[in-house]
């Protein structure tokens, strides 16, 4: 594999993928195993199984082939884990849509030895011998189906030689006679496999069309003993979408049904006085947002398939002529749409800032200049920038913050930790010093942990102690919502706290809410009581159509998680969750904005479920209770 391929594996996918698939707690099991017997399992071939206190255990006889414990049910798309310890020698591993042929059985087998962590497509004779096995080839990475061979690629669609196997022996390591985890997917024509949630794993494609169908098997060779334990396993054929819920402190305007944009920004566009929605490639005019009209040429994008082209969007006079400019991400780098002053017509555009390359893009007043820059990361570097006063249209000017840092493309936040007046940069790995001296930098590093990268990251205080926090989603692709308190010593040194608000399926959360791919995220007041709440929820689709992300066709969720002070509290604060839709989601941003004045925050998103407005009703006429669904499947 090309190195630069190797090092955005390592770099993104890899924290984005080793803590999500681990066990039965990253989703909610059909079936998990805890019995003594061995009812609704059979034995094949040439070994002893047997079941003892919740655990699976297997024996090959001597001079024997091995054998397997076979399910009594058969599935074709299903989720499947387990711990398992092989001790004394013994060879193991867990075979899929274990179907029935003339001469016995075929199916994939994911090996779980140290000399072979491989997956296979195998077959079996009638007494459970295995006859065959040939590697199963890689597929596309973010993709339900295999492509040709020669067209791999890290989204499914840029070229990418192949590597030579599926489960790469350099990145899996098994701990010898001793308990190791397995997660296996098997979806459509795709196979992923992940060993003791470290390594990543290339999917495999089953090349059978998504057309198998069989029981789960675990076999057991060689010689010594095999257990198995927390066998666990979900049928994700059935896909649930829930009855449509809308909180009733908001009403709900669909401005879009299409798939355009993951982002949405509101500025006065045409100068009548009243806020415009701006979301990939239109302007949406109030205050009825019923009219639309082209910045450039539109296009849908097929959420199954397709990365919408814009994955952020701001509304700004960067021009400095009085009417509203636009900057659009296309794919990775940004683009300047100059606002033609009410010409009918669509706007001109300038690559100002071609290296993007995070997920996550800010525009704060960094400097303190009274104007906003842009905050986002290279492939090197955190970095600012802003537009050369004599030509805006040129390419920005390009500020590094950070120097010999490893760069996480996802989680960014702006606000001032230190108390010192100067907003500074957070990232999932600390938070950025703005120097007491001009902002040039590279600014001081304090290492903290907040999460392996998120969406938008919330300073303020949440405790009501005149310290800022730090509120964020730990991943944009898998679980996790938290928020850190901050700590001083007696020396002024900074620490913070983490208070989890929601982990996973396996955990108690706050409002019994549980969802992943928390990619899009923002803070404002939106109950009146002066103190900001959190917005977030469910990118649903993030990776296109496939199973690389945890829980993926769970409800596309919107949350307001809302901030309240609470001496009872750890860290004297609380999180009380409402659901305000579980149709729509958020993208790679969430904009806040009271759009009609009526004092009520309203929420605008645009996913690849549409583009909507979620009209907030004034406080005194909000609902005296908050009732939250969970968002579990």
């Amino acid at each position: 594999m090309p190195r630069k391929y190797v090092r955005w594996l390592a770099g993104i996918a890899l924290p984005l993928l080793a803590a999500t698939f681990v066990a039965a707690q990253y989703y909610v099991p059909d079936y998990t195993f805890k019995g003594s017997t061995l009812t609704g399992w059979h034995v094949l071939g040439q070994a002893d199984w047997h079941a003892e206190s919740g655990e699976l255990v297997g024996r090959p006889m001597p001079g024997g082939s091995g054998g397997w414990l076979v399910l009594d049910k058969s599935y074709q798309d299903l989720e499947f884990s387990a711990s398992f310890r092989c001790t004394g020698g013994c060879k193991t591993g867990v075979l899929l849509r274990a179907e029935k042929t003339p001469e016995g059985m075929k199916g994939f087998f994911v090996s779980l030895n140290q000399d072979d962590l491989e997956s296979y497509r195998v077959t079996l004779d009638a007494q459970g011998v295995e006859t065959h096995r040939e590697p199963l080839v890689p597929a596309a990475i973010l993709s339900r189906t295999a492509v040709p061979p020669g067209s791999y690629g890290l989204h499914g669609i840029a070229a990418l030689p192949p590597p030579s196997r599926v489960m790469p022996r350099q990145q899996f390591h098994l701990n010898p006679e001793s308990w190791n985890t397995l997660q296996v997917t098997v979806d459509a024509d795709i196979l992923r496999a992940l060993v003791n949630s470290n390594g990543f794993t290339i999917p495999a494609a089953t090349e059978d069309h998504g057309a198998g169908f069989g029981p789960i098997a675990i076999y057991v060779g060689g010689a010594g003993e095999v257990r198995f334990k927390d066998v666990s396993y979900k049928d994700v054929s059935p896909k649930t979408e829930p009855v449509e819920y809308l909180s009733p402190n908001y009403k709900i305007q669909r401005i879009s049904d299409f798939s355009y944009a993951w982002s949405a920004a509101v500025a006065d566009i045409n100068h009548d006085g009243i806020l415009d929605i701006v979301a990939g490639p239109f302007v949406y005019y109030g205050p009825t947002y019923t009219t639309r009209r082209e910045i450039y040429l539109s296009k849908t994008s097929s959420p199954s398939s397709e990365f919408a082209a814009d994955m952020v969007n701001y509304a700004y006079d960067f021009t400095g002529d009085g009417w509203p400019d636009v900057l659009s991400s296309d794919t990775r780098a940004i683009s300047l749409y100059v606002n033609p002053r009410g010409e009918p017509r669509r706007w001109n555009s300038y690559p100002v800032l071609p290296q993007i390359a995070s997920e996550i893009v800010l525009v704060e007043d960094i400097d303190g200049d009274g104007k906003p820059e842009v905050i986002f990361a290279s492939q090197d570097a955190i970095n600012y920038a802003k537009p050369d006063p004599a030509d805006p249209t040129q390419p920005w000017i390009v500020h590094p913050v950070s120097a010999g840092v490893p760069v996480n493309f996802h989680g960014l936040g702006v606000g001032d930790i230190n108390g010192d007046g100067r907003p500074d940069i957070i990232v999932s790995s600390g938070w950025f010093e703005q120097p007491a001296q001009g902002t040039e930098g590279p600014w001081k590093l304090h290492p903290a942990d907040f999460g392996h990268g998120g969406a938008t990251m919330a300073v303020y205080d949440v405790n009501g102690d005149g310290l800022n926090d730090v509120v964020t989603s730990l991943h944009a692709h898998g679980f996790g919502l938290a928020w850190y308190e901050q700590k001083r010593d007696r020396s002024g040194n900074i620490s913070f706290v983490q208070h989890m608000i929601m982990d996973n399926f396996a955990t108690n959360n706050a409002g019994g809410a549980t969802f992943t791919e928390l990619h899009g995220a923002t803070y404002a007041d939106l109950d009146g009581d002066g103190i900001p709440d959190f917005v977030t929820g469910k990118r649903y689709f993030s990776h296109l159509e496939s199973t690389t992300d945890p829980d993926p066709w769970g409800a596309a969720v919107l949350y307001v998680y809302h901030t309240v002070r609470d001496k009872t509290a750890p860290g004297e604060a609380r999180f009380v969750p409402e659901l305000i839709h579980n149709r729509s989601g958020v993208g790679s941003t969430v904009t806040v904005a009271d759009l009609n004045g009526d004092g009520a925050m309203d929420i605008i998103t645009s996913t690849m479920k549409g583009t909507f407005i979620f009209w907030g009703k004034p406080h005194a006429k909000r609902a005296v209770e908050v009732k939250t669904p969970p968002a579990k499947n």
